[in-house]
């Protein structure tokens, strides 16, 4: 079953790039990795026609077919890709194929090598959400979506598990519970108004929007997320931020941490009192850990979660050895 709740690698936000495409007459190739939802306003024409929020080639009139490469945001292992065609109903393509490749530093596009089919040719539909299950296990960097012969497609979502290079980790001071370095939200209870893996995403939020928030409570419990730490480590600090969120903030938080999910859990951040739209820095203190749990109280939204430690002996190996089986 696939797991659609799998962060975006290609996206723009996680610093996802539309690195080339040999055709974008009709509309640009950038606009397939945004992050916003497609939007369409009929009879909106500028210098290349109707104004479409996607990627548009123009009609072919020889044989061949296009295609637009990406550099994944977060090189990791792919597990479904969503091409949509939303607003695209006479102008979409009728078939796609979407292949992947693992590339070493910073090669352009033409230096790509080694692809690998992960999308069969398949059909599409116009103004659709046309979902597909990838067919491999491996570590990318790189995707290339094809369109049969022509057309327009809207946005562009390669959902997967982030995998780093530990080469390019400090072991001993990281996030280690960053989506870029393979840190996950396995479970919350609440998600009314936005997903809280945002609470791992790189960068800061810019918006109340690209946090975690949750509907209002009408009880006496309280919210709550669970952290997969990118492999077990010890945690020294931990920032809970809730920047944009002024009159949503929780009013307090704590951390509680286990080296298993199945516990013992211990303390790592008593109950403590939070400021609305502030950076909050914590140290911490506690042993070996490899999930951690964020309870808020009572309710309420947070821009981000960091967790910044080290990686144990284990956690070493373990990142190392999901490097390399990709």
């Amino acid at each position: 079953m696939i797991d659609w709740t799998l962060p975006d690698l290609a996206s723009r936000r996680f610093g996802g790039s539309v690195m080339w495409a040999n055709d974008e007459s009709f509309a640009e190739r950038e606009n397939l990795i945004t992050p916003a939802a497609p939007e369409f306003r009929p009879a909106t024409f500028g210098l290349k026609g109707q104004v479409y929020d996607g990627w548009e080639t123009r009609r072919r009139r020889t044989a061949g077919d296009d295609s637009a490469v990406i550099r994944l945001g977060l090189p990791g292992v792919i597990r479904a890709v969503v091409v949509d065609t939303a607003f695209f109903t006479g102008n979409y393509p009728p078939e796609c194929t979407v292949e992947a490749c693992a590339a070493v530093g910073y090669p352009s596009a033409d230096e790509l090598t080694g692809w690998e089919t992960v999308v069969p040719r398949a059909p599409l539909s116009g103004d659709t959400r046309n979902l597909f299950e990838a067919a491999s296990d491996r570590r990318y960097t790189h995707v290339r979506l094809t369109i049969h012969p022509d057309g327009g497609v809207a946005r562009l979502r390669v959902h997967g598990e982030p995998v780093a290079d530990p080469a390019l980790l400090d072991p001993d001071a990281l996030d280690l519970a960053a989506l870029a370095n393979g840190g996950r939200i396995t479970d919350c209870s609440n998600k009314f108004y936005s997903n809280p893996d945002n609470l791992l995403a790189p960068g800061q939020a810019t918006v109340m929007g690209e946090g975690w928030e949750t509907a209002r409570r009408r009880d006496s419990g309280n919210d709550w997320v669970l952290v997969r730490l990118a492999a077990e480590g010890v945690i020294r600090f931990a920032e809970l931020d809730t920047t944009h969120f002024k009159g949503n903030a929780p009013g307090w938080a704590q951390l509680t941490g286990a080296a298993d999910v199945d516990g013992p859990w211990f303390p790592l951040l008593d109950r403590t009192r939070l400021q609305p739209d502030t950076r909050h820095r914590f140290p911490v203190a506690g042993g070996p850990v490899s999930h951690v749990r964020l309870d808020i109280y009572p309710d309420g939204g947070m821009a981000r979660l960091r967790l910044h430690g080290g990686l144990t002996a284990a956690g070493n190996s373990a990142l190392a050895a999901r490097f390399a089986a990709g």
